[in-house]
């Protein structure tokens, strides 16, 4: 669907999906440039992200039911969107993408 180059993290992202993002499910790929190995089944994943349309709002709520917010809201470090990491009871971090 689309593809933003981050020259200063070093990394692309590339997002997939069926019809507009407004209305439908996104994967977003990461592609960091300087790897010194090739991605492969082990390291080739690093977490989901699900676009919420108050991010703020959606953390707080999550703090108060008792989840960690392991990244708070804000902007990301080389872009202007605005992001969040949630922990699940097993450690994994999500993602959240607050979408306008």
């Amino acid at each position: 669907m689309r593809q933003a180059d981050y020259p200063g993290g070093r990394f692309t992202l590339a997002f997939v999906g069926y019809g507009d993002e407004a209305g439908n499910t996104v994967i977003e790929l990461t592609h960091n440039w300087d790897q010194d190995e090739a991605y492969d089944l082990g390291t080739g994943f690093g977490h989901l992200a699900i676009g919420v349309p108050d991010i703020y709002g959606t953390c707080r709520q999550l703090e108060e039911a008792g989840a960690t917010i392991t990244r708070p809201p804000g902007p990301m470090k080389h872009g202007k969107t605005v992001i969040a990491f949630v922990e699940d009871p097993d450690g994994y971090k999500i993602e959240l993408v607050e979408r306008a």
